[in-house]
């Protein structure tokens, strides 16, 4: 009996969810593609008939994953009637909400510093979502690129500080001066 029409790219979408999530949860290398598979409910037999290979899934998941959080980031900084629309997405990327899920939250923070030990093809897929990311913030902020990636920077790397803290009320700490710099960063 033949699927329903629409049924493989149903299939693959949800392949590319459970791809997202478990690079963010897990990383790159310690992802494996019956790892995948099984948070799609799949075996890992079918996964060929989607995907060439572990590094296309990547690239389509990162694509996935970027343009999920940029979708939300950008209603974020469309509900700010007041002030900087910028802040907005600062307050939200600096949150503790934020830093408590990463299964759902923003893919630099997590995979930032695997991505250096990554084949180049990796990095290159990497970069191209960066970029995409880093021209969002351009957007929102009305900044040039070279100050967005500096803002970016800052906002990645507090998120990573504050998820290494144990002690939650460090982990706040760091969240609160990183919110702070990233707006005294917009105001220069």
């Amino acid at each position: 009996m033949p699927y329903p029409e629409g049924h493989k790219e149903r299939v693959r979408k949800e392949i590319i969810e459970s791809a997202g999530i478990a690079f963010r949860v897990n990383g790159i290398q310690a992802t494996s593609l019956p790892i995948i598979m099984k948070g799609a409910g799949l075996t890992h037999g079918g996964f060929y008939a989607h995907f060439s290979s572990k590094e296309q899934l990547l690239s389509e998941a990162c694509h996935h994953v970027v343009s999920e959080t940029l979708e939300l980031l950008g209603q974020i900084a469309d509900k700010e009637s007041h002030g900087y629309k910028i802040n907005a997405v600062i307050d939200y990327y600096l949150s503790t909400f934020h830093r408590d899920d990463a299964k759902t939250g923003c893919l630099f923070p997590i995979l930032t510093s695997e991505i250096t030990r990554s084949s180049q093809e990796i990095r290159l897929i990497y970069n191209r979502e960066l970029n995409r990311f880093i021209d969002f913030i351009a957007n929102v902020s009305g900044k040039n690129t070279s100050a967005s990636s500096a803002l970016l920077s800052t906002m990645v790397g507090t998120l990573m500080l504050a998820r290494s803290v144990v002690n939650l009320s460090e982990s706040d700490k760091v969240l609160e001066a990183g919110r702070q710099q990233a707006k005294a960063m917009i105001m220069d």
